[in-house]
């Protein structure tokens, strides 16, 4: 299991219950698109289960996959701009990447209007985890 602040893990419960309109649409339509194209349970591709509002290390990813190692991003309209929010998610970027984790980012326009995109991005990506640390 990789490492996380346990104070965080409330804060984690309290935003799976407040997603965002495209976190939910993306966590929604992953759901479908298993469900009618891969004909598996629900919050998987290829098997994996993904993991929404995780907790890594003193960050909480939106969406999770331990077993492709993969984090997905969905950012806010107008949300990561200014050059101190690139940066801090560069910051953050490297900190997973470090654990040996993927980062995909996609805004929340990305995601209302081209969610099926989204989610083959997301699918060609887990195809091929990385290697084990």
């Amino acid at each position: 299991m990789l490492p996380y602040h346990r104070q965080l893990k409330h804060s984690a419960r309290a935003l799976r219950g407040h997603l965002t309109d495209a976190e939910l649409k993306l966590w929604l339509w992953l759901w479908l698109w298993l469900r009618l194209r891969l004909r598996l349970r629900r919050k998987q591709i290829y098997g994996w289960q993904f993991y929404r509002q995780k907790p890594l290390g003193s960050y909480i990813v939106d969406f999770y996959c331990p077993a492709a190692r993969l984090v997905v991003e969905v950012g806010g309209w107008g949300q990561h701009l200014l050059p101190a929010d690139k940066a801090a998610d560069q910051r953050r970027d490297a900190y997973l990447k470090g654990l040996g984790l993927r980062v995909l980012r996609f805004d929340n326009r990305q995601v209302r209007l081209e969610t099926d995109a989204v989610v083959e991005v997301i699918a060609g990506v887990s195809i091929n985890p990385p290697s084990p640390l």
